[in-house]
Formats: structure tokens, sequence, C-alpha cells
């Protein structure tokens, strides 16, 4: 195996430990307890998203409207407080953003339309309807205090967010890993006519995959507008791409059939690290959008460049 090779194989591990060291040398006390608990509670937002993509990535499909879908849910759970309450209005908007997926796995899995542009076009759908419901403009919540409760820390490092993140990416290893279903998706990925010919649902497998994505969007949104006691139709405009790159960074092939659940995880701490490290030297918002762009570009080259070599290796065949 050589040495490109050996890098895309261990990148999550390369990538993340460069990160940090160029982190830690750039912003003072990075491995304080302070700026470890709050960066680990930003890096939850597009964790949580990330859990949902991983899924719908190893089963082969891929959904660009989850930025959207995260302002539409937050929007929907803070203007229904008024006469819902908090809770019922945070559920509400979790299931708004599952709706939203319900959406793409019709266009994408019962109408065939591509996934890519399926998504694409829903995506400015969602935003719009999000432009339309607050007539452009940010709404308030009810309880500021909740937002306080939201931003506490406990045992000096997790908040309530960055704990569910944790808790879900556990989960979906166990799933993953221990699971039929989870096993299932890896074959979806991989070949869906051999998935089908060997018994596996691969429409229902993509619809849920779809109505899953778009959950965790809503969720991530709901936690963020209640955090912020605000929902607003530009929140999570600048999150794809982030998104994205945070889970091939992890190893999850935007083709499908590769992934892990530990994989994101090391993905989206690497994504958060390098964005603490940008922004606390002054690097505009929209140059990170860039930097983020071309890891994603720089590493799906490699896969495409390596993996051929690996085939050919495990088939028997000379090496080019």
């Amino acid at each position: 195996m050589d040495l490109l090779s050996q890098f895309v194989r261990y990148r999550v591990g390369i990538i993340l430990g460069l990160t940090i060291i160029v982190a830690s040398a750039l912003v003072p006390g990075f491995f304080g307890l302070t700026t470890l608990s709050l960066g680990l509670d930003r890096a939850s937002t597009i964790g949580l998203i990330a859990i949902g993509l991983t899924v719908l990535l190893i089963a082969g499909q891929i959904d660009l409207s989850v930025g959207s879908v995260f302002a539409l849910s937050g929007i929907v759970a803070v203007t229904l407080q008024p006469s819902l309450g908090l809770g019922p209005a945070a559920v509400v908007g979790v299931l708004a953003g599952a709706a939203c997926g319900a959406f793409n796995a019709l266009l994408s899995v019962v109408f065939k339309v591509n996934a890519l542009v399926a998504t694409l076009a829903t995506m400015l759908i969602f935003r719009s309807i999000a432009h339309w419901l607050t007539d452009s403009q940010p709404v308030a919540g009810t309880d500021i205090m909740f937002s306080i409760t939201l931003a506490k820390i406990y045992l000096n490092l997790f908040t309530v967010r960055s704990a569910m993140f944790l808790v879900g990416i556990v989960l979906l290893h166990i799933w993953l890993t221990r699971a039929v279903a989870g096993r299932n998706l890896f074959a979806v990925g991989s070949s869906a006519p051999a998935a089908e010919a060997s018994g596996i649902s691969v429409g229902w497998t993509m619809a849920a995959g779809f109505i899953f994505a778009s959950t965790m969007a809503g969720v991530a949104g709901v936690l963020q507008s209640l955090a912020t006691n605000t929902g607003s139709p530009v929140f999570g405009s600048e999150l794809t791409v982030m998104v994205i790159a945070a889970v091939v960074v992890g190893g999850t092939r935007l083709e499908g059939g590769r992934g892990s659940a530990l994989g994101t995880l090391g993905g989206v701490l690497t994504i958060a690290s390098l964005t603490t490290a940008m922004e606390f030297s002054s690097v505009p918002a929209y140059f990170q959008q860039v930097v983020a762009g071309f890891i994603l570009i720089l590493l799906v080259v490699l896969d495409r460049t390596v993996k051929p070599r690996t085939r050919a290796h495990s088939a028997g065949a000379p090496a080019p």
C-alpha cells in the first residue's frame, strides 16, 4: 500500500490531528474546558445534521436542502410557541423537518428524480417558504430563559445540544455495526440492484434515509432557534457545504456504500476546529466556505484516484 492510499485510509486521524495542532497554535487556551465546551456545542449543530446525512450518503443519495430545512424547522418551532407552547411547538418544528424529508423522498424515490436535482430544487423551495412565513425578518421566541438553560454547561464540558450529538453518534455507530438494517444500508449504497435481488427493500431504505436526514436537520434547526430564541430565514444558509465536508472528511463516500459514525465524529471535530482557528484569525466567513469546498474536492479526487488501485490489487492485477 503506497503513501497516498495510506493517507486516504487514515485521513480522519491525520487531518484531525493536523487541524488540532494548527488550531492550538492560533487559538490561546484551545484545550481549556471553556473553549472546548463552547466549540463542542457549536460543532453539534453541524454534527446533528451530519448524523442524518451520513445515513443518506451511505445509501448512495444526497440532500442539498438540509440548510433550508434547518431554517424552516426553527421558524415553525418559534412562530407556533404563542399558540402551542414551547414543547409542542418544538415537536411540530421537528415534524416539519420530517415532512420536508418525505417530500424529498417522494421526488427522488417515487418519481425517480435525481437526488441532486430534486434536493437542489427543494432547497430553494423550503428557503422561499421560510422567507414567506417570516416576511424575510427574524422572529422572536417567547421564552428567553429556556435559551439560557440550553446554553448551560454540565460537567464543565457538555451542553444539552452537544450531549445529544454525542449520544446520537454512539447510537448511529451501534445501529450501523450491529443492526441488520444498518448492514442493509451499506448493501443498498454499494449496489442497489444487487440489494434488491437479495430481498432488501431499496425504495423504503432510501426513503427512510431522506426522512431521517431532514428530521435531524429539523432537530438541529429547532435547537438552534431555541438556543437563540429566534427563528430566521437566513439560518443555515452556509451549513450544507460544511456538513457534507465533515461527513466526507470522515470517510463516507458520496457514491455510497461506505461510511461510519466515528468517522463522521472525527470529520465534524475537524471542521469545527478549522472554523474556530480561522475565525480567531479573522478569516472572513466566505473564505471559510472556500476552504471547506477545497477540502471536499481534494478528498473526492483522492478517493477516486486511490480506489481503482485498491481494486486492482484486490483482484490480483498488477499495480499500475
